[in-house]
């Protein structure tokens, strides 16, 4: 048994309680127009080229003369060539080129993370698994999970639960917490920021609730897109009847820190750099969570 994940980012505060190490895991079938990790939209191999770290020395041109050329503002790069990215790591001398993608087994996985078990321990920490999507690689992290467990090391599944109940339902026995994100309850809100239904989404949440399985949920506002005020009284509403397993509810404020992946992957930013979450928008919300009677964190 193998998983396909990007990387590990250690030191995390943010995906869950103490210290954490994210597990980010390739693959996705939402297609969120704020994404923060494209590089993990697909199960595949990904090639990104950092411009600013490019010195213009012509070694990668020089290999694909057909597909890279060099402008004023770095190379151009025609990705619908067949490129073989570690060629262009190896040649380039000012590690412009990196590839997101590895192979590797729970048992290997499990080895890298142990690592940091005192840090897990100290700060009542653990690991999470994030992505993309993790739950679409629910046979992996159950068995990483289960090897965790072994270490005494708590481990958390950040998700959006778009995946089938079987799958889910039998990767939760080795997950202690569940990180869930509800983006929008309209389902016309939905489909029009990710491109999906929301129907299983929210199935799969009240299931869960019903295992009395520990929730976070996380409520990311994007102005323009999933903004609607009656809907986030509507999401305030959903996480109020899932009852006592929801733990702590995060509202997270739209940011642009993934935007320059897009360009080193040779994609297009769809998201307004300009947005942001104003805080008229912010008092209003805050003001929806008391009248609900939801208790709110707000994360930038």
């Amino acid at each position: 048994m193998e998983g396909f994940i990007s990387n590990l980012q250690r030191y995390s505060t943010k995906d869950g309680p103490g210290i954490r190490t994210s597990v980010f895991c390739m693959g996705c079938n939402l297609r969120c127009v704020w994404c923060a990790n494209p590089e993990l939209l697909e199960r595949s191999i990904k090639g990104m080229y950092y411009k600013q770290r490019c010195a213009g020395c012509g070694a990668c041109v020089r290999m694909y003369p057909n597909a890279i050329t060099f402008t004023d503002s770095g190379c151009l790069i025609d990705r619908s060539q067949n490129l073989d990215w570690q060629s262009l790591v190896d040649v380039c001398p000012k590690d412009a080129y990196e590839i997101k993608g590895q192979m590797v087994t729970p048992q290997e996985l499990v080895n890298q993370l142990i690592r940091d078990k005192e840090f897990y321990e100290v700060s009542q920490g653990g690991v999470t698994f994030s992505g993309g999507e993790a739950g679409l690689q629910a046979s992996f992290v159950k068995e990483s999970a289960r090897l965790l467990h072994r270490h005494g090391i708590h481990v958390a599944l950040d998700t959006a639960a778009n995946i089938p109940w079987k799958d889910l339902a039998d990767l939760l026995k080795e997950i202690d917490l569940v990180l869930l994100d509800i983006k929008a309850i309209d389902s016309k809100i939905h489909q029009h920021c990710t491109g999906a239904d929301n129907a299983l989404i929210l199935e799969n949440a009240r299931r869960m609730a019903d295992l009395k399985k520990l929730l976070w949920i996380r409520l990311v506002i994007v102005p323009g897109w999933n903004d609607d005020l009656a809907d986030i009284r509507s999401r305030f509403q959903f996480v109020k009847s899932l009852g006592d397993c929801v733990e702590r509810v995060d509202v997270l404020k739209v940011h642009h820190l993934g935007a320059s992946k897009y360009e080193q992957l040779g994609l297009e930013y769809r998201l307004d750099p300009q947005i942001q979450c104003k805080q008229e928008l912010i008092q209003a919300i805050q003001a929806i969570a008391q009248e609900e009677k939801v208790e709110i964190h707000i994360e930038n």
